[in-house]
């Protein structure tokens, strides 16, 4: 703003009011407009204009043009600005020989660097983040003061004189120490934006071992960080769309296909039984520096034990991760709010995005969200797997950062402390508190416990209902004339029958979501234990066919059988999960009987076909495919795969055919339903070679709409709930 009005000769003043930039100009009318104009369609690159109004004032004389000091006032109406990775101009900083940021680990500008996860109040002004602590040198605040230097207000701004130190327990380190010790096969902790991230040689199959030993995760894939582009170009397939995305400002995980006899990496060790792996760039300066004087990719990977949040603090570093990392990179910049990864990966021709895990970079706002809520101050608490809470503040929408599966107690105090950290630097105070309608969930409860405590009305809302409101609100959909056919696929969800719901078909008409068909039941025992282990949903399935199977009763002990059979013959529940089908076809096909991650059963079986279809691409036609009307798919679906076995069909083929039906069926309730828009959400559209399917089958006959902004999984599930509330506001309110 202050070069564009010298530039323009116009006086005044700008600043960061509570409700964005606000700027005071006094000129000629033509300059003023051009002003306008230009503030509206040359923005720097990483702003983001959600509205502007322009109007003319009483007449005042300033001498110049002048940048004042942020307002602090109640009733902040900002958005809050994601964490950013480092950008071009900064990495040339870090290497170049003559510049006096060379070698620097947090080297940042006004366009890159820390943001979310340093902040503690609003405004995004140094005092009121973490490098308030840090006061600069006479070199970085003349930076900082000159609004003609890309480093003028750069709240993070640092060198190695000012700035922030790296170090051990035993002292301060630097780089060179780094290396050394991956080049010995070391396994480190090294504090990045978010959090600490377990870092070791991607190509050093030991070292890669001991890391799946100590931090017990057997079968999990790990991300590998390339030291750049080029690098990963040489080994993946990577076109134009997910390029630009490693590359760009949110610098994500992305899940890649491996070139033909290219590796350079451990890939069984990083990525067992898979056939994509999750590929990064430096988004940090340290994470340069270590990779530019390796030369080598890493593994990276969230530091903390396997079903922990990733941990972010110092002293908790040294007492959790010390069994883990050999050595422990920590440096003396607060993180106020922990973040992992995010994780998308693409799917077919079109490159069609699917988030996978929304997170650093992409998380809280969002920023092209258009909910009418009138002001309200709205929770919504989302759900207990893939958690994620949401919440309105003025006429912005906050969809938090993944903050895990609520299964255990560290977990649970994450969610619990994030959610207290937005509202405090939001200075929300809920109005209206939303939940899912599952009675045991941790967030649900924790949600009603506010209600409670503030004297405030709550609402619960279906979980598959929530998932279809969310897919339709990003789309825009919620005031459309005609009918939209939800299809709803995840692993678990409470139905309105008590009844485990997920396989799940709702059309969408006059505001209204109507349950229209879903899978048939098949038992469900044994609760958490059943996703964990596939071959119990291939016994459920099982037993349904009225015979016994022995390729499914070989794969237990007669007293587990003796155990399971009485509960299955009299089920008190029963459920309609696509997911739990995944994982009874991934045991009966691929012999995956137990896992030791959420989604194993299912990504094995995605990789399966994907070998089959061989290009990636599944063939126009698939011989003999299953098709089955819905009523009694189930049976008739797991008959039929069990024949091709016996038949001798691969496995591989299987696979593929199982992926290709599972579209036909959806055509099929389309056609019965007269459909022609159709919206997808849940879990199981992680899946890219689904997504793939439905594209190239599907969108020739009906208008088909996934996620944007939001993942297909449970992180979705806070924002259905919003959107669930604008439309029942009214009569809520009656």
């Amino acid at each position: 703003m202050y070069q564009l009005a010298t530039e323009l000769r116009l006086t005044g003043w700008v600043n960061n009011g509570a409700e964005g930039v606000r700027i005071i100009i006094s000129g000629e009318e033509d300059n003023c407009s051009t002003f306008l104009n230009r503030v509206v369609n040359d923005a720097p690159p990483l702003s983001s204009i959600t509205n502007h109004s322009f109007a003319e004032e009483e007449f005042k004389e300033f001498a110049d043009f002048s940048i004042n000091n942020s307002e602090v006032a109640q009733g902040i109406n900002l958005p809050l600005t994601p964490d950013f990775a480092l950008c071009d101009d900064c990495r040339k900083d870090i290497r170049e020989t003559n510049n006096r940021r060379k070698g620097y680990a947090f080297t940042t500008c006004t366009n890159c660097g820390p943001r979310y996860s340093i902040i503690r109040q609003m405004p995004y002004d140094r005092p009121f983040t973490t490098m308030g602590e840090f006061t600069q040198c006479l070199e970085c605040q003349a930076e900082y003061d000159n609004p003609l230097n890309r480093r003028h207000f750069s709240q993070t701004n640092s060198c190695d004189l000012c700035g922030i130190d790296l170090y051990t327990n035993n002292g301060q380190v630097d780089i060179d120490f780094i290396v050394e010790k991956l080049r010995e096969g070391s396994i480190l902790a090294v504090k990045g934006i978010g959090g600490y991230l377990l870092i070791t040689d991607a190509s050093n199959s030991k070292a890669i071992a001991q890391l799946r030993e100590r931090k017990n995760r057997p079968t999990k894939p790990f991300a590998v960080m390339y030291p750049d582009i080029v690098k990963i170009k040489a080994e993946y397939e990577v076109r134009d769309v997910a390029r630009k995305l490693l590359q760009s400002e949110v610098s994500p995980i992305i899940l890649l296909k491996q070139k033909n006899g290219t590796t350079t990496i451990d890939v069984a060790g990083i990525a067992p039984g898979l056939n994509k792996i999750g590929c990064m760039i430096p988004y940090a300066p340290i994470f340069q520096l270590i990779l530019d004087s390796f030369g080598k990719p890493i593994i990276a990977t969230s530091g903390n034990v396997s079903g922990s949040p990733i941990i972010y603090e110092n002293a908790e570093a040294e007492d959790e991760l010390s069994t883990i990392a050999d050595f422990i990179i920590s440096n003396n910049r607060d993180i106020v709010i922990p973040q992992d990864d995010s994780v998308l990966s693409f799917s077919g021709p079109v490159e069609q995005q699917i988030i996978l895990r929304r997170s650093r970079g992409l998380a809280p706002s969002m920023l092209d969200h258009k909910l009418p809520l009138n002001g309200k101050n709205v929770l919504a608490m989302g759900a207990d797997m893939k958690a994620a809470f949401a919440l309105t503040h003025h006429e912005y929408a906050y969809v938090s950062q993944y903050l895990g599966d609520m299964d255990s107690y560290l977990t649970q105090k994450h969610f619990e402390k994030t959610l207290a950290h937005l509202s405090t630097v939001l200075d929300h105070q809920p109005e209206i508190v939303l939940v899912d309608k599952h009675p045991g969930y941790f967030s649900t409860g924790l949600g009603k416990q506010k209600a409670e405590e503030n004297n405030l009305p709550f609402h619960e809302i279906q979980h598959h209902k929530a998932h279809f409101y969310a897919v339709l609100a990003e789309n825009e959909l919620l005031n459309v004339q005609d009918s939209v056919l939800g299809v709803i696929w995840d692993g678990t969800g409470y139905g309105d029958d008590g009844m485990i719901w997920g396989g799940e078909f709702f059309v969408f008409e006059d505001k209204k979501v109507k349950r229209e068909e879903h899978l048939p039941y098949f038992p469900f025992i044994l609760g958490d234990k059943m996703p964990r282990e596939p071959r119990i949903g291939a016994l459920a399935v099982g037993k349904l066919l009225g015979e016994e199977i022995p390729e499914i009763a070989n794969k237990f002990t007669d007293a587990e059988l003796q155990l399971y059979q009485p509960m299955l013959a009299s089920p008190t529940l029963q459920t309609s999960s696509i997911g739990r089908l995944f994982d009874a076809v991934a045991s009966l096909v691929l012999g995956i009987d137990k896992t030791s991650y959420e989604g194993e059963a299912a990504m094995m079986l995605e990789a399966a076909a994907l070998s089959a279809a061989g290009t990636g691409s599944a063939p126009e036609t698939v011989n003999n495919d299953y098709l089955f009307p819905i009523e009694n798919y189930t049976v008739d679906l797991f008959s039929a795969i069990l024949k091709d076995l016996r038949n001798g069909l691969s496995t591989t083929t299987i696979a593929l055919k199982f992926h290709y039906s599972l579209v036909t069926l959806i055509r099929q309730v389309a056609k019965a339903k007269k459909a022609k828009k159709m919206a997808f959400s849940g879990g199981v559209f992680q899946n890219s070679l689904l997504v793939e399917l439905i594209l190239e089958e599907l969108s020739g006959d009906f208008k088909l709409y996934f996620h944007k902004q939001l993942s297909p999984n449970d992180e979705n599930i806070s924002y259905g709930q919003l959107a669930w509330y604008t439309l029942h506001e009214k009569q809520l309110s009656r």
